[in-house]
């Protein structure tokens, strides 16, 4: 099945989706647990760019019930001393295929530090994926920030499987790729030959998260971080070692930061880098 409609001159993607990645998400999505994890403080900074106080209306807290035109329903996490008018960074948690949001928000477990750093955190139900649905992800950024504080110049996109297949394509599709200042994407449908379907984006901080015993999509992580290093000018054949074993591509252009994240785990595993993640997003100058 490929991520395909007819669009135009929009280019071919050929991809290898599985709408039901693993029995095991087939199993999460079946029991689910709506309780909301820890939400944490933020230490809020005296001066930042601010929302006109009462031109918000989202509370703070955890929020469900959401849904966007396209009938897409997602939830809003919030520092549970969210401040109305201070511009947050907002995260966009896509889900595996057969999982729900709750059932996204379990796996990743990025609410407590994701609200702790300061930011929002929204996850979305799964929903097949072709390109009109990736455009549809794309528009619920816009959604939240009418009820949510928030700096849409500062719009992360990560998610797991069918999540970080819909991720990285919002950074390459014609008309969301202006939507993310940045994308993780862990365990991708992407191989290095769709992207070579693609020209390539102006630079942003890329950090591709892929299990080394992925057997569903085997070595797709390493192939699409090289056609992000190669778009960014760096230096294929020079990486430094970071935190979590991640692997720096060097003399990258500005904006272009590009990290390879290979753990041990196989496709069903999320990655245990939530703190490097979010501070990839946060400082992506620092990965450079």
């Amino acid at each position: 099945m490929g991520l395909t409609r007819p669009v135009g001159p929009q280019p071919k993607l050929q991809q290898q989706v599985v709408i039901c990645a693993s029995l095991f998400f087939l199993i999460t999505a079946c029991s689910e647990n709506t309780t909301p994890p820890q939400l944490e403080a933020f230490a809020y900074p005296t001066t930042a760019e601010q929302c006109l106080s009462g031109s918000r209306s989202g509370a703070a807290g955890a929020t469900d019930g959401k849904v966007s035109a396209a009938g897409i329903k997602y939830m809003v996490r919030t520092p549970s001393n969210y401040n109305a008018t201070f511009t947050h960074p907002l995260l966009m948690v896509y889900a595996p295929a057969g999982m729900s949001r709750w059932a996204s928000e379990r796996l990743t477990g990025l609410t407590t530090e994701a609200t702790r750093t300061g930011f929002v955190v929204v996850y979305a139900d799964h929903k097949q994926l072709n390109i009109e649905t990736v455009e549809q992800l794309g528009k619920i950024p816009e959604l939240v920030a009418k009820e949510w504080c928030i700096d849409e110049k500062r719009v992360y996109a990560t998610g797991h499987s069918d999540g970080g297949t819909a991720s990285l394509a919002l950074a390459v599709l014609d008309k969301t790729r202006q939507i993310p200042a940045a994308i993780a994407p862990s365990a991708a449908g992407w191989r290095g030959k769709d992207l070579e379907e693609f020209q390539c984006p102006a630079p942003i901080p890329v950090m591709i998260l892929h299990g080394k015993n992925d057997a569903l999509f085997p070595g797709w992580g390493a192939q699409t971080s090289a056609w992000w290093a190669k778009c960014h000018g760096c230096d294929v054949t020079k990486t430094k070692t970071v935190d979590g074993g991640c692997r720096v591509y060097q003399g990258c252009a500005s904006g272009g930061a590009t990290v390879y994240c290979e753990g041990s785990g196989g496709h069903r595993d999320w990655p245990t880098l939530n703190r490097v993640m979010l501070e990839f997003f946060a400082h992506p100058e620092k990965f450079l």
